[in-house]
């Protein structure tokens, strides 16, 4: 390769890492594999080591991580987070010993699982959690204290802890908490996560620590960045202390001085890592002595004293065999491969998610053709190309009309998916039936899918409003139930009538409405008739609702079938009100900013006053903040609320300015 050809492709390359990074790191929502990244990543640092010219400072291969997002407050780390050197062999892991002891070090190594996972500092002060942090780039994180608050996996206190410690450990999301999660965000008719790591890192970075702490996140540590009141010598020596503490740490991890037992360890770790509740991407060879490692030192992005061996994907070839098509709760259709089945990670799949007919039309699929699949993070099964096409094979076409209905499917504007259209659809029937009964929609206890799926096989329930008409006698022809069960359900759907106006707009599953859009709906127009009559433009008014979302709703008004089914609904007695408490206008132009641990609020109830008071609740701290208001353990926000010069609230003052 010629310079200029290098050069042409460095920018290449940097332009595609730096995209997919920022996707990965600061948005969690990933387009690339990690290994696609890491052999781009790769091939950068080969032509960088060719033509040193070439190496630019802003490069990927010279910083770590993404930049802290300007939803939190900063934090920078006193000990810098740094990144691992990636190693794809054995040889590479071989040549990692031999420049440990060209610096004269005679090593022990620790080798232990890399739990893929989004990067976290914890910050204990006499055993109390006060502070926790994000890697960011590795000196400027992300301030997610609040959240990591909410997470009840975390150790919030240390018994017999020293003076202060903080540790880094990888905070992730155990796989049936992810394919539960999966499960209900489909069922919303929302993008579901990619992976666990993604999953992971959207739920830590969520506004409300509420979601976080609902998301059944959980951590393992697997370093000490600072300590205080505590002498400690290696690295295996730091892990059993930390586990005396009550901190989870890494769940394996061993002692070794031959460099061959360390590549028999990585080996037999790739060989279970299916056995495991968690994803991990690799496993880390860490010198065992803290001396020596200050000894070895670091380069500017990655210490001297650790490798991380990262495992190939998995890839298997099959015959598609079929494409099944489902209907989802919004119409859109998915399809889905049906193959061969082929032992695939650790489990024997037969299926994978075709997506939409882009990703149909990408491969140009055909029935009979040899296709590769992998399992997308070890965990969603995926087909990732063609190698073999059968004689006289067809192109797979996506049906012209639904296959639940049998009317015809529609392309809307600007998306990708078919989707059917009709109101009756029974495959949506079912979908926004176990979506009406849902917790955060109508929450009706008892209505969980299998009773959805017998209530709309039986033809008992074609609409929603079909529930408030159901008697015992129909109920107690459906499997497992009897009398006390029949009845039960029947006081769920009776008591949910009551519920306020926002339940059930989220209930009616509008396509782009949640459930905090839909109490911000029922807030501001107040009745639900006054919600059918409004227009696009009325309803862009509310803050937070652009044009998408406003015809999203005027759309699902103007459908056919909405109206009489409200107007069922309404006769069956469903409010159809809001009942919440008017706004004031106390705070009326201010924005407050809730840190701390509060006596007698949770920081969603201060919040929720503060918006229910005319004011902005906000997650970090600015110019532009008018007040912080402060409970125990405030931490950098308050530092940053003083050095600005903002008014500092206690919550008693909080209250009083209220009345």
């Amino acid at each position: 390769m010629d310079l200029q050809t290098a050069r042409s492709r460095a920018q290449e390359l940097r332009k595609i890492l730096e995209y997919n990074s920022r996707l990965y790191y600061e948005q969690d929502a990933p387009e690339m594999e990690d290994y696609e990244y890491d052999m781009l990543n790769r091939e950068l640092k080969e032509i960088e080591a060719q033509f040193p010219e070439l190496v630019d400072s802003a490069s990927p291969t010279q910083h770590v991580g993404g930049a802290a997002s300007s939803r939190f407050a900063k934090v920078t780390h006193a000990v810098k987070m740094e990144s691992l050197l990636d190693a794809f062999s054995e040889e590479e892991i071989r040549d990692f010993d031999r420049r440990v002891r060209e610096t004269g070090v005679e090593p022990e190594y620790v080798v232990e699982i890399k739990i893929d996972g989004l990067s976290c500092s914890l910050e204990y002060e006499n055993g109390t959690l006060v502070r926790a942090s994000t890697r960011g780039d590795g000196v400027v994180g992300e301030d997610v204290t609040a959240n990591v608050m909410a997470v009840q996996s975390i150790p919030k206190k240390l018994e017999n802890a020293p003076e202060f410690l903080e540790v880094r450990g990888e905070i992730y999301m155990p796989h049936d908490t992810f394919n539960r999660l999966r499960e209900q965000q489909e069922l919303d008719g929302v993008q579901p996560f990619k992976n666990p790591r993604n999953a992971a890192a959207g739920s830590l970075r969520q506004k409300d620590a509420a979601i976080t702490g609902s998301r059944g996140l959980a951590i393992f540590v697997f370093n000490i960045q600072q300590i205080r009141g505590k002498e400690l010598h290696s690295h295996k020596e730091s892990l059993d202390y930390l586990k005396q503490l009550g901190i989870p740490v890494s769940p394996r991890y061993s002692v070794f001085t031959s460099i061959e037992d360390v590549l028999a360890e990585i080996k037999d770790i790739g060989n279970h890592r299916q056995d495991l509740s968690f994803d991990m991407d690799g496993a880390v060879v860490k010198v065992n002595d803290f001396t020596q490692r200050e000894q070895m030192g670091s380069t500017n992005k990655f210490p001297r004293w650790a490798v991380a061996f990262k495992y190939p994907p998995e890839v298997k070839e099959t015959e598609l065999l079929d494409v099944e098509v489902a209907v989802g709760r919004t119409g859109v259709l998915t399809p889905t491969a049906v193959f061969n089945p082929v032992f695939l990670a650790g489990t024997t799949v037969s299926r994978a998610t075709l997506h939409n007919e882009d990703f149909i039309r990408q491969f140009d699929l055909h029935i009979g053709d040899c296709i590769q699949v992998r399992k997308a993070g070890d965990i969603i099964p995926e087909v990732i190309g063609v190698s073999a096409r059968k004689e006289g094979a067809e192109p797979y076409v996506l049906p012209a009309v639904c296959p639940s209905c049998g009317e015809p499917v529609v392309h809307l504007a600007d998306e990708a998916a078919l989707r059917c259209i009709n109101p009756e659809c029974p495959a949506q029937a079912l979908r926004n039936l176990i979506h009406f009964a849902s917790r955060d929609a109508m929450d009706i206890d008892g209505l969980g899918t299998a009773v959805c799926t017998q209530l709309t096989d039986k033809s008992l329930v074609h609409t929603v409003a079909d529930l408030y008409s159901l008697e015992k006698e129909q109920l107690l022809k459906l499997d497992k139930f009897k009398e006390k069960s029949a009845d039960n359900l029947l006081n769920a759907i009776q008591k949910s009538k009551d519920n306020n106006l926002d339940k059930l707009i989220f209930g009616l599953g509008i396509r782009n409405i949640g459930d905090k859009a839909a109490a911000l709906l029922a807030e501001h127009f107040g009745t639900m008739d006054a919600l059918c009559n409004a227009t696009a433009e009325q309803i862009c008014q509310i803050d937070g609702f652009g044009d998408t979302m406003a015809q999203s709703v005027v759309s699902f008004f103007e459908k056919e079938g909405t109206s009489d089914l409200l107007s069922r609904l309404k006769q069956a007695g469903v409010n159809m009100e809001w009942h919440g408490e008017k706004k004031t206008d106390i705070l009326l132009g201010k924005t407050l900013v809730v840190t701390g641990t509060l006596e007698t609020l949770s920081r969603n109830e201060a919040e929720a006053l503060i918006v229910k008071n005319g004011g902005k609740a906000s997650g970090s701290v600015s110019k532009k903040t008018s007040y912080l208001v402060a409970g125990a353990a405030a931490g950098s926000k308050l530092t940053k609320a003083q050095t600005l010069g903002i008014p500092v609230l206690t919550e008693q003052e909080f209250l009083d300015m209220l009345k």
